[in-house]
């Protein structure tokens, strides 16, 4: 026991009273014992401190902070500025934990060690009615990018690893800022910064982590998070990590993604390639861009490609035929929707 690393979870609550006793006995049934909660109190005008100080009362493992600025990652860095632990994961006072949850994330980090983030698969539910349709995609989504370690690959489409379902050295979390950006989606900005410090993401096939959905969830009532395809923190980190100025850049798209992506883009770009297969706006001029063909593509002196369409059956065939000409993902191109 007083070998195994210590696993500090920065937990931030704010009126989650209903939800907060089925999270906290989950912590309580890990299997995996050596672990400390640092429950941060954002604010909340409900129960939530008193069951937070009930629950401290009854095991030690848990500490109540109480934060002094209000919102979320204010809240997160005054419970990081607690941690203790070696290992560092991050809970949602709303959800709940499967009970080997930390036993599985801290062996499969042993084999590893720093410089590694494990990341688990996750599952979404709601407590009346049925989880919808968008979240189910994500969700499955989610777990194939776990099981196949396409974390890296997939980064410009979503955010690849669930903000509750990580496990990393406290060292290589400070390496890459911890909770200290107060930029939001924090959970998806974590993800580029990981990948910026080229951390290695190792995925378990497995749910680690129960999701809950509801109406009052801050991703759908913040207006940090209204437009969901967040290009501006995409395209921040793609020429900070990607982008190749010595290549030409190609634009593959020219629906309502495409023109919205091609407006931050030339605020970036002189100028670049602009390609559909929509017969209808091929040799228009948008924005001053004449939109060519998608087989034009081969033309270009080794393109780097953005890739905006939504369909799921389109972005199999463009994939198939992308390799077919020879491109890599990462290397050539990326789904950026």
């Amino acid at each position: 026991m007083d070998q195994q690393p210590l696993v500090s979870i920065i937990m931030a609550a704010k009126d989650t009273a209903p939800y907060l006793p089925k999270c906290l006995d989950s912590i309580l049934r890990q299997t995996y014992k050596k672990w400390e909660l640092i429950a941060v109190n954002d604010h909340s005008s409900d129960r939530t401190p008193d069951i937070m100080k009930w629950y401290a009362e009854k095991d030690d493992r848990i500490k109540i902070v109480h934060s002094r600025r209000e919102k979320l990652i204010p809240a997160l860095k005054e419970g990081y500025s607690q941690a203790k632990g070696e290992l560092i994961n991050r809970m949602d006072s709303d959800d709940f934990m499967p009970d080997d949850k930390l036993e599985v994330l801290v062996n499969e980090w042993l084999k590893y060690g720093k410089g590694h983030i494990i990341a688990g698969g996750t599952e979404h539910f709601v407590d009346k009615g049925e989880v919808g349709d968008g979240f189910r995609r994500y969700e499955q989504w989610l777990n194939e990018v776990a099981k196949e370690e396409k974390h890296y690959q997939e980064i410009y489409q979503e955010c690849v690893i669930p903000s509750h379902c990580w496990i990393i050295h406290k060292e290589d979390f400070d390496q890459v800022n911890a909770f200290n950006p107060e930029v939001y989606p924090e959970d998806y900005d974590l993800c580029f910064r990981f990948y910026k410090n080229r951390l290695k993401v190792h995925g378990v096939d497995k749910v680690l982590h129960y999701w809950r959905d509801r109406s009052d969830r801050i991703s759908r009532t913040w207006e940090e998070y209204k437009d969901n395809r967040y290009f501006d923190l995409k395209l921040k980190y793609f020429y900070q990590i990607d982008r190749d100025r010595d290549r030409p850049l190609v634009l593959w798209g020219a629906g309502r993604n495409g023109k919205d992506l091609a407006k931050l883009l030339l605020e970036e770009e002189d100028t670049f390639h602009w390609v559909c297969d929509n017969k209808r706006k091929v040799g228009k001029d948008v924005y001053g861009i004449t939109i060519q063909h998608q087989d034009s593509i081969p033309d270009f002196d080794h393109p780097q490609i953005l890739i905006v369409v939504t369909s799921p059956e389109e972005k199999v065939e463009i994939r198939k035929q992308l390799t077919k000409w020879g491109k890599k993902p990462v290397e050539d191109f990326w789904f950026f929707a």
